[in-house]
C-alpha cells in the first residue's frame, strides 16, 4: 500500500456525449413544440386578461 493513497478520491469522468445531428424528423418534431408551446401561451395570455372564468362559484339563494 502507497502512501499516497489517503484523502478522497478523484471521482470517474462521465463519457463524452456525441454529437447526434438532427435530421429532418427531429427538426419538424422540435418546430412542432415550439408552435404548440407558444400557442398555450398566448391561451394563456388571453385567459389572464379575461378574468376568472365562471365568476361565481357556488350560488347562493336570498332565502334562509
Amino acid at each position: 500500500m502507497s502512501g499516497r493513497q489517503g484523502g478522497k478520491l478523484k471521482p470517474l469522468k462521465a463519457p463524452k456525449k456525441e454529437k447526434r445531428e438532427d435530421d429532418e424528423d427531429d427538426a419538424a418534431h422540435k418546430a412542432k413544440l415550439k408552435k404548440e408551446a407558444a400557442e398555450l401561451k398566448a391561451a394563456q395570455q388571453r385567459a389572464q386578461q379575461s378574468g376568472p372564468m365562471g365568476g361565481g362559484g357556488i350560488k347562493k339563494s336570498g332565502k334562509k
